[in-house]
């Protein structure tokens, strides 16, 4: 018994093609985003050859992963590694954004370097902005580590396919999630416990719009949950806490949760 059970395992190790470690993989990201913010580096640059050879060094390793994936994605390592770096001043540009939409909607923050360097919401937003990049490209799997890296340690679940626009603000952050077809817009707050989900998990419908659109302006208070491929919350709308939406708000809705007598 004991011997086939550990020929069993043995054949499924030895069809199982390599794949990269989540440790590598999230060692990266944390590099990178050290980079990209001083206020997330565990290191000082003593000139701009040394942080140039840093960023150089960084690349190599994001080839070095994506090289042990090249049998499952159409573009090569070598393409997708200059075309991820080629995003990454536009990335940029919207985590600047975020994080300064975070600050001036949050009385509590003191500074953008507290934002970036402390609140799980901005690492969250980061972490997302960074995998919808490899999803733009076809990259497997790598979106997914990171996406469940981030929400290992934020509580924010956002799924790297999801589509989010400029200046996105997530306030405390902890337990909301973001489905894979989710439109947001830009100058959207969401605030704890909410949920951006399908009316239908069923795998036939795994390639169709199953997650709500939430439109430019949008503040999503704690613990409401819309649902729904068809859902659209219209601009400027507000939606209170504990609300539960399966149906589409016109814009300028205030929706709320009122408990029946």
């Amino acid at each position: 018994m004991q011997h086939k059970f550990l020929d069993k395992l043995y054949q499924l190790h030895a069809s199982t093609p390599r794949v990269p470690s989540s440790e590598a993989v999230c060692t990266w990201l944390d590099g990178l985003l050290g980079l990209l913010f001083p206020e997330l580096s565990r290191q000082r640059f003593r000139s701009q050859r040394a942080f140039e050879h840093e960023f150089s060094t960084a690349r190599q390793k994001l080839y070095n992963i994506l090289e042990i994936l090249a049998d499952d994605m159409d573009l090569s390592p070598s393409q997708i590694e200059y075309e991820f770096m080629e995003a990454l001043p536009q990335v940029h540009h919207l985590l600047e954004m975020d994080a300064q939409a975070i600050f001036a909607g949050d009385p509590a923050a003191n500074s953008l370097t507290e934002v970036i360097r402390s609140y799980p919401g901005f690492y969250a937003i980061a972490v997302y902005r960074l995998a919808h990049e490899f999803c733009r490209l076809g990259v497997p799997l790598i979106p997914r580590i990171l996406s469940e890296h981030a929400h290992t340690l934020t509580g924010v679940d956002i799924h790297p396919s999801a589509r989010i626009g400029e200046r996105f603000c997530i306030d405390h952050g902890t337990g909301i999630v973001i489905g894979e077809t989710v439109d947001i817009g830009n100058d959207v707050k969401i605030y704890q416990g909410v949920t951006l989900g399908a009316l239908s998990v069923k795998k036939a419908l795994a390639k169709t719009k199953r997650h709500p659109t939430i439109c430019d302006r949008v503040v999503i208070y704690a613990g409401s949950t819309i649902l729904g491929g068809d859902t659209i919350i219209g601009e400027g709308s507000i939606i209170g806490g504990n609300t539960w939406i399966t149906d589409s708000v016109p814009a300028g809705s205030k929706i709320y949760y009122k408990e029946e007598a």
